[in-house]
């Protein structure tokens, strides 16, 4: 089995060693993120910055389809600006208020270029490349006006798009759908339908002349700044209905799901049969967990409030080439707004500042041999008159000398052979990441002190680092079985016992008050933040 584990990290790490990382996967897998949900939670933030990513990590630590390769649904849209977005967004509101919701306020204003299709996680970068090789495909014959002629039927308010300024923009969308295939290797399929902008639809066929009366509100040739922007959605909840929290809920069974408000949820309609009557089942998208919810505490969401903004392409030849091609809209709303880029970049560099600076690595201690041997486990490896001895493999070779003899091992047992492995595992895993360690806070516990010695022992530094023995973060009252604190061995015990712990340490009870977990554990370790 030992070399089995030794040969998955080794194929793994190798496998992380030769792909090359972008600066916004590198300080996530620096943390000890594995690559694909590393790469996954970029892609479900919109690779903005790794900071958004990793709290999205954080968020989703219980997420059972954490490891699942689902891929993100990408989609190509036509968004309008300035006054011609505010008009539109006047029309919403109004048309919403006077003839209640349809079908068109599930999205906002656009224009589809490319209908939704996937891309894999590790893919994303070259869609973003591909949208800038198209927009400059088109940027010197774009149209400095869009012509948009309404159209009416008793299902379908909207504008529609005619003649040449049409032509350049379906030009466009072929130019995005062919370089995706070719840099992504993704199936695009650009719209071939009349270009339209909807207003409305779906609606109730006596709103019709109300819709007509706003949308002719709506000046024919407004001023406009075009953006083409790549929108994603998570693909396994496109027929589910969105739900947005109202108030904070906490659940009362283990079923159910914890509310915040803002949150989103995604419900099935078909699957509410164990629900209760005023209960529903949902999905969080914050979370990634399933649970029941009090439907009464939720109100109906959009369905593109829960879509990912990725990069625009602005088609103005007055906007700065820089801010044009990979960033976000250099202006929204009629608003300057400065590039993204550069502050992708900043934020990289301040996160690996941070991590050289104040990153703090917690690492829970390896297996140890009651959890495989039982409660009696002592009674295994005893023998009358009170000497240990070695009755499985999975036993340690040997144990430590205490001043009360082995019965004190009872409440504090030692690593097995196989946490044995896995400390000096982690210590190697480490080593190859290049992780400076600059001092070590351990708990008292033996288990623990032996994990940090393994650890310290293959990063070559067990002589060079003193163990600091604190008690302050041995949660006794919550993991041991009874009312008093265990016997734990001394530091002169330890010191005896050929541990390198400092002696002069004094303890510190409030070391480890200001910490914030942000990794479930893997591989036996947690990653932690200031």
């Amino acid at each position: 089995m030992a070399a089995g584990e030794t040969q998955l990290y080794a194929k793994v790490s190798n496998k992380l060693k030769g792909r090359s990382t972008s600066s916004l996967l590198e300080p996530l897998l620096a943390m000890g993120f594995p690559a694909h949900t590393a790469l996954k939670a970029l892609a479900a933030t919109g690779r903005k910055t790794a900071e958004e990513a990793l709290h999205w990590l954080h968020c989703h630590c219980n997420d059972p389809s954490l490891d699942d390769p689902i891929p993100q649904e990408y989609a190509l849209f036509l968004c309008p600006t300035g006054p011609l977005l505010e008009k539109l967004q006047e029309f919403w509101r109004e048309s919403r208020r006077q003839c209640t919701r349809n079908k068109a306020h599930e999205i906002f204003p656009h224009i589809t270029l490319c209908d939704f299709f996937t891309c894999e996680d590790h893919k994303v970068e070259c869609l973003y490349e591909a949208l800038k090789r198209a927009g400059d495909q088109v940027l010197g014959s774009f149209p400095t006006t869009v012509p948009l002629v309404l159209h009416s039927s008793v299902s379908y308010l909207g504008f529609f798009l005619n003649d040449s300024p049409a032509d350049v923009i379906r030009e466009f969308a072929m130019a995005f759908a062919t370089e995706a295939s070719i840099l992504a290797d993704c199936s695009v399929k650009p719209c071939t339908k009349q270009l339209h902008l909807t207003l409305a639809h779906k609606f109730y066929p006596h709103h019709q002349r109300t819709l007509e009366q706003l949308a002719r509100a709506i000046p024919p040739g407004p001023g406009c700044q075009w953006t083409a922007a790549l929108y994603s959605r998570d693909m396994r909840f496109v027929h589910y209905q969105t739900l947005k929290a109202l108030f904070q809920y906490k659940p009362q069974n283990v079923d159910e799901l914890i509310l915040n408000p803002g949150d989103h949820i995604f419900v099935d309609p078909s699957q509410q049969e164990e629900a209760s009557e005023g209960w529903v089942i949902g999905i969080s998208r914050r979370t990634g967990c399933r649970g029941f919810l009090p439907e009464n505490y939720t109100e109906r969401a959009s369905e593109a409030d829960t879509w990912v903004k990725h990069r625009t392409y602005t088609f103005s030849l007055t906007v700065d080439l820089s801010s044009r091609r990979d960033g976000e809209a250099s202006r929204r709303n009629g608003e300057f707004h400065p590039p993204r880029t550069s502050r992708v970049v900043s934020s990289v560099q301040a996160l690996q500042a941070t991590i050289l600076r104040r990153s703090v690595l917690v690492v829970r201690h390896g297996e140890r041999v009651d959890q495989i041997f039982g409660k009696l486990w002592l009674q295994q490896c005893s023998t009358p008159d009170g000497k240990y001895y070695r009755p499985d493999l999975n036993f340690p070779r040997s144990v430590p000398k205490r001043r009360n003899g082995i019965k004190d091992f009872e409440n504090d047992p030692p690593l097995s052979s196989c946490g044995i492995f896995q400390s000096r595992l982690a210590g190697e895993a480490l080593l190859d990441s290049g992780i400076s360690i600059t001092s070590v806070f351990v708990s008292p516990a033996l288990r623990c002190v032996q994990t940090a010695k393994h650890i310290l022992e293959e990063l070559k530094l067990e002589r060079k680092i003193k163990l600091r023995v604190e008690p302050g973060i041995f949660e006794w009252t919550k993991w041991e079985v009874g009312k008093t604190i265990p016997t734990l061995m001394t530091l002169e015990e330890l010191k005896e016992a050929n541990f390198n712990v400092d002696t002069n340490y004094r303890s510190l009870p409030w070391a480890c008050a200001s910490v914030k977990k942000i990794r479930r554990k893997e591989n036996g370790s947690w990653w932690i933040r200031l």
